[in-house]
């Protein structure tokens, strides 16, 4: 056949051999459309595709082989099961059929080849499947040096995809290197490409065969760079995995060449250490148990396995813990006694219960430790007091500070399966100490946080229970540990913070603040030979006299403990330890004269008298964290309409005393000859000075009751007289807390007279006779019996009163 003449071929395209060698070819006008899903088809390559749809069975069935010829175009959306037009796009691929297979289940499978690109012009039919009148889509091709740079570049491209994909095979390659056509290697690589299918019909739609080219090249250049990652980290990985087998193999052959020689290797000698370690621990046989099947597993674990490092930790962990280590308690009384007089002064309560717990044991030597709770004002002796039972009893010392902590891990510990678990700060304590018997303190246990990762005092229930801590079971350990042997002492500043459950397993010994003739001894005894051994002076070198000591207790220290008073001493020690090194003097004898000289002015005045001189300004007393303190209330009237005015930085339960208070006035005001029409016409203030300072309680009422009535009535209250008690609706004076600390602080203050509730009166026993000594205490039942008392029958007036 002439190379001119048309040729009639069995795809129904008819088609004219053109001079250039090309054929072109032409479509028919109408021909049926197949809609295809999640794919888009490109001219000169094949693709199979599974018919299942009605319509498109139809088409496939109407097909003959002299009209093969029908439309692929992709759907925009693939979940449209049945398709319109408006779901299509307008661009697609004229293909033919080259084989047909009829699946049994009514399917049908075929093999499409592409042939040519089109436009769809418009729909000329729905049923019985989807038809068109279509145009070809002309490709436009310019064959420059540019266009052939390009193409070089695409191809070795590809190449190096290919040759980093791992599923494609190596026939690829060549049938790239034999598509000469820049437009049909475009569309090659198209097909191939892994890229979304709107993407995919942008480059169908795309004439120009360069620019289509360089989306290809955009697209292949970052899939070569995904590849090229992805055979960077596998051929680590492989790396890492190659050198792992190489040491394990080579682990092998040395423990084969031991085993020729008769040696043992490491890991062998580590096994039985540790079995040693086990049996020498005397741990209960349960314990032993446990520690033996883990020792097992390590045993059969590769070392390089993270469970190795895992399981010879907790076996440090349980044959390093104390299990039958114990020191021997001291039993002699007297030998304790004096160890006890020798570190500390008074406190002969707490002394006394020490001693019984001793004879306790001498007596019964299984009996059970005590769980003991030291509450008291910072610098009493809390903590130094521990170390001195323990060295009293010939016990080990242990002290953690709970102060802060929020995490339940830090009582119990972290169980095994968290990375860098360990074992609660009880157990890592007792591992430190070596003894399953010391004296433990647990310090500050009045701030204990809690938070959402536990709450840390709870899990305290289990370790300050002589009933249940026999059993103690950390997580980490997951074992039950004896903790009956060791005497837990608990400290604290305030006891109202403490969980009642947690202060019900305790006993608690208030340790009380020091009177002015304890805090001399103990400067005399204790602070002033300390603190010369501590600046690197003798007795010779620096004396001080009890009248410096005295002034330093009243005017530069006001605190229940003695730690500012050894500071201020330690001040002193500096100051003539600078003396004696520059050459000024050899020693030193420091009196009264000298403190000012050396500490400055004093820091603490009294100023009762002034404070009380005008009415509506009274006296209280309050007990803090801190210990005792002097509290001024002041009340104050203007021209209102009844409200109160409460100011100072008060808490929500001195407040209610106050309401409280004025409730009584106003309900008692024909007996206190107070005019009623006041509370109508004025405001009332109510303040407590030393706003910064936070206060609270109920103890305050009587004070509040007192400054309303002395600022009504115009009566002053007595300079000389402070006064503590709860009052209620009813007039009555309810019992107060902390009465040495209130007593002590009216007494340093300079007060002579003190009221307390009739209640209090059997706790004075308490007392120190020294700080009774050169005071009067008057004991009241209800309101009428404290104004006898506080207020002067002299009437003031002030400039409050006329208002």
């Amino acid at each position: 056949m002439d190379r001119t003449d048309f040729l009639e071929l069995d795809t129904g395209i008819s088609g004219k051999v053109a001079d250039s060698g090309a054929v072109e070819l032409s479509l028919p006008s109408e021909i049926g459309i197949l809609p295809i899903r999640s794919a888009v088809a490109y001219p000169g390559t094949v693709m199979p595709l599974a018919i299942g749809r009605e319509r498109s069975k139809r088409l496939i069935a109407d097909i003959t082989p002299q009209e093969t010829i029908f439309g692929l175009i992709a759907q925009k959306n693939p979940d449209v099961e049945d398709p319109t037009p408006d779901d299509l796009y307008s661009v697609g691929t004229a293909a033919s059929v080259l084989k047909v297979i009829r699946m049994p289940q009514g399917s049908i499978n075929i093999v499409v080849h592409g042939i040519l690109r089109f436009r769809v012009i418009e729909y000329t039919a729905n049923e019985p499947y989807l038809k068109a009148r279509i145009e070809p889509l002309e490709i436009q091709i310019r064959k420059t040096k540019k266009l052939e740079a390009l193409v070089v570049s695409v191809r070795n491209t590809a190449n190096r995809v290919i040759a980093l994909s791992p599923n494609v095979p190596e026939e690829a390659t060549l049938l790239l290197e034999n598509i000469q056509e820049p437009s049909a290697l475009a569309d090659f690589l198209a097909a191939t490409l892994n890229i979304p299918i709107n993407e995919k019909q942008e480059l169908l739609e795309e004439s120009d065969t360069y620019k289509r080219l360089e989306k290809i090249s955009l697209a292949l250049a970052n899939q070569l760079e995904v590849l090229e990652l992805s055979h960077k980290i596998q051929g680590q990985v492989r790396q890492s995995i190659d050198k792992s087998q190489r040491e394990y193999f080579l682990q092998e052959e040395l423990k084969a060449i031991q085993a020729e020689l008769g040696q043992e290797d490491r890991r062998t000698e580590e096994i039985r250490d540790l079995q040693q370690k086990i049996k020498a621990a005397k741990m209960p046989a349960a314990v032993e148990a446990e520690a033996m099947r883990e020792l097992d597993r390590m045993s059969k674990t590769p070392a390089v396995s993270p469970d190795y490092g895992v399981i010879r930790t907790y076996l440090d962990w349980v044959c390093e813990l104390p299990w039958a280590v114990r020191t021997e308690d001291r039993l002699e009384i007297a030998g304790a006694r004096r160890i006890l007089n020798q570190d500390h002064y008074g406190l002969e309560k707490i002394k006394r219960r020490i001693l019984e717990f001793l004879a306790v044991r001498k007596l019964n030597p299984i009996g059970k430790s005590p769980i003991l709770c030291f509450v008291g004002p910072p610098g009493v002796g809390k903590t130094s007091l521990g170390k001195s039972i323990a060295r009293a009893m010939g016990r080990k010392f242990v002290r953690i500070s709970l102060g802060g902590i929020r995490d339940e891990a830090d009582i119990r510990g972290h169980r095994r399966t968290y990375i860098g678990a360990l074992p609660g700060r009880i157990l890592q304590e007792l591992r430190k100490c070596k003894s399953n018997n010391p004296v433990f303190m647990l310090d500050e246990l009045d701030k204990i946080g809690q938070d959402f990762r536990g709450d840390p005092a709870s899990a305290l229930l289990e370790v300050l229970d002589p009933e249940q801590n026999n059993n103690f079971t950390d997580h980490y350990l997951d074992q039950p540990f004896d903790l009956s042997n060791v005497m837990f002492i608990g400290t604290a500043n305030y006891a109202e913070p403490i969980p009642p459950a947690l202060m019900d397993r305790m006993e608690v010994l208030e340790l009380p603040g020091y009177t002015q003739h304890e805090k001399l001894h103990i400067a005399k005894k204790y602070l002033v030979n300390r603190q010369r051994r501590e600046h690197g002076l003798t007795k010779e070198q620096l004396a001080i006299k009890d009248d410096a000591l005295l002034e330093i207790i009243d005017s530069y220290t006001r605190e229940a403990g003695v730690r500012n008073l050894e500071r201020m001493i330690g001040s002193i020690c500096r100051f003539v330890a600078t003396l004696i090194a520059e050459g000024k003097k050899k020693k030193a004898v420091v009196g009264r004269p000298e403190l000012a000289r050396i500490l400055g002015p004093r820091k603490f005045e009294s100023e009762i008298a002034l404070r009380t001189a005008t009415p509506g300004v009274v006296t209280g007393l309050a007990y803090t964290p801190y210990g005792g303190e002097i509290m001024f209330v002041e009340a104050a009237k203007m021209p209102g309409r009844g409200q109160m005015l409460l100011t100072g930085q008060i808490g929500d339960v001195m407040k209610e005393s106050t309401q409280a208070a004025f409730s009584v006035v106003k309900s008692t005001a024909q007996e206190l000859h107070i005019d009623p029409k006041l509370f109508a016409k004025n405001d009332f203030h109510v303040h407590v000075p030393a706003g910064a300072v936070p206060k609270d309680g109920p103890s305050a009422g009587v004070s509040m009751f007192t400054a309303l009535v002395s600022l009504l009535t115009a009566r002053p209250a007595r300079p000389d007289v402070a006064m503590t008690g709860e009052i209620t609706l009813k007039g009555l004076v309810l019992p107060i807390g902390g009465l040495k600390e209130k007593i002590l602080a009216a007494k340093q203050a300079g007060i002579k007279t003190v009221i307390l509730p009739k209640r209090n009166q059997k706790d004075l026993l308490e007392v120190p006779a020294e700080a009774r000594k050169g005071m009067t205490f008057i004991f009241v039942r209800n309101a009428a019996e404290v104004l006898k008392a506080a207020l002067s029958a002299e009437l003031r007036s002030s400039r409050s009163q006329t208002k």
